[in-house]
C-alpha cells in the first residue's frame, strides 16, 4: 500500500537551513476573534470594540495579539512539532503588523538549530517562524525551541548546533502594529483603568488577582481554534499510555489566560508588541486553575512617539496557588512548584 499520511517530522528528519512553507492559510474572522474571547474572557477594549478602536486611530479592532501567535504556530505544527513531547519556550518574538478580520496568515519556518538530548529518545528543534497576512506583509517573526521524538533511538544523531537566540527585542523595534493613537480620545474609564504608561515603575508587582480554571473541552476547543494538530492535547489513547497519562495543555493556552488575568492590573496594555522569552516551565492538565503576577521589569519611551510607551512586563502564571506571595522561586533557586509560566514581553499603553 502506498502510504499517503503524513506521520509528521521526528528529530531525526529535520535538518539544519531547511525551509517548510507550511499547508493551510487562514482567514481570520470575527467568529474567530468572538470564540477567543468566550475562551479566556478577554477585557481589553481596543480588540473589544470597534467603536472604541476607531476613536483612537484603528480601523476597526485588530485581532488580539495572541490569537494572531497562535494561529500562525497552528500552521507550523504539522511539520515542525507533530511528534512533540513538549513545546519548550519563544524568543525575539515582534508582532509586525496588525491583522484584522478578513485577513488570511500563512507561515515559513527555517530550522537554525537542533541537540539531540543525552536519552537518546528526543533532541530540541530550534525553528524561526514567520507569519504573513495575503499581501504578503510579514506580521509576525519569532523564534521557539521544542522537544520532539526520535523515530529510531539508535539513529544516528545530527551535529549540534545551537542558535544564539536574541536575549530581547530592542525598543526602537518596537512599536510597528501600533498606529500613533489620540490619547485625547482614549477613554479610560470605559477601558476599565485609570492608570497610564507613566504610573508604572521598574520593580514594581502586580498580583492578577483572580484565578481561572481550565476545562477539558475549552483546552481542547481553543487548539482546535489554531488547528494545532498536535497529538498530545488530542488524543487520549496515545497520551494515556505517555508519561503522563494524559493529554497536555497547549502551552499558548496558558499564555492566553495569563494575558486575560492580567487585565486586572493592566487594563490599558492593550497592545503586546513582542515577546522578549518565554519558558513553559511545567505541564498543564485539565482541572488546575490558573492564576497570575506581572513584574515590571522597564519602562521604555518609544522613539518618536508621544503617544504610547512600553512597559517590560515578566508575567508568572502559577497552577493551582494565588499569587499574592509572587511564587517564582524555591529555595534551592527552582521554580517554585506551582509555577507554569515564566513569561518576558513588552506591551504599549498610553502616556
Amino acid at each position: 500500500m502506498t502510504p499517503k499520511a503524513n506521520p509528521g517530522n521526528y528529530f531525526e528528519d529535520f535538518r539544519i537551513g531547511v525551509q517548510i512553507y507550511h499547508a493551510t492559510p487562514r482567514t481570520v474572522t470575527v467568529g474567530d476573534a468572538a470564540l477567543y474571547s468566550s475562551l479566556y474572557g478577554t477585557r481589553f477594549a481596543v480588540q473589544s470594540a470597534d467603536t472604541f478602536a476607531q476613536k483612537i486611530g484603528y480601523p476597526r479592532s485588530p485581532i488580539d495579539d495572541f490569537l494572531v501567535f497562535h494561529m500562525v504556530f497552528g500552521k507550523t505544527v504539522p511539520d515542525i512539532s507533530l511528534n512533540a513531547v513538549a513545546n519548550l519556550g519563544y524568543a525575539g518574538c515582534r508582532f509586525l503588523k496588525p491583522v484584522y478580520p478578513g485577513d488570511t496568515l500563512h507561515a515559513i519556518s527555517e530550522v537554525v538549530g537542533l541537540k539531540e538530548n543525552s536519552n537518546r529518545q528526543t533532541g530540541v528543534v530550534y525553528v524561526h517562524s514567520k507569519g504573513f497576512n495575503q499581501n504578503s506583509e510579514q506580521v509576525l517573526d519569532y523564534f521557539r525551541y521544542v522537544m520532539v521524538l526520535k523515530r529510531d533511538i539508535d539513529a544516528e544523531a545530527k551535529a549540534e548546533q545551537i542558535p544564539n537566540l536574541p536575549k530581547a527585542v530592542p525598543v526602537e523595534q518596537l512599536g510597528t502594529a501600533c498606529p500613533v493613537i489620540d490619547t485625547k480620545a482614549y477613554d479610560f474609564a470605559l477601558a476599565g483603568s485609570r492608570h497610564r504608561w507613566g504610573d508604572y515603575e521598574k520593580g514594581e508587582k502586580i498580583d492578577h488577582v483572580d484565578g481561572m480554571t481550565v476545562e477539558e473541552a475549552e483546552h481542547m476547543i481553543a487548539t482546535r481554534l489554531y488547528q494545532n494538530t498536535a497529538r498530545v492535547h488530542f488524543n487520549q489513547l496515545t497520551e494515556g499510555q505517555a508519561r503522563f497519562g494524559r493529554r497536555l495543555v497547549y502551552g499558548g493556552h496558558i499564555i492566553s489566560l495569563a494575558r486575560a488575568l492580567s487585565f486586572n492590573g493592566l487594563a490599558n496594555a492593550f497592545h503586546v508588541a513582542a515577546i522578549n522569552a518565554g519558558r513553559h516551565v511545567a505541564p498543564v492538565f485539565a482541572d488546575a486553575t490558573i492564576f497570575a503576577w506581572s513584574e515590571v521589569l522597564d519602562t521604555a519611551e518609544l522613539p518618536d512617539r508621544t503617544d504610547v510607551g512600553a512597559l517590560r512586563l515578566r508575567t508568572i502564571a502559577a497552577k493551582d496557588k494565588p499569587c499574592g506571595q509572587f511564587p517564582l522561586k524555591a529555595a534551592t533557586d527552582e521554580y517554585h512548584p506551582a509555577v507554569v509560566l515564566d513569561l518576558d514581553y513588552w506591551v504599549l499603553m498610553p502616556r
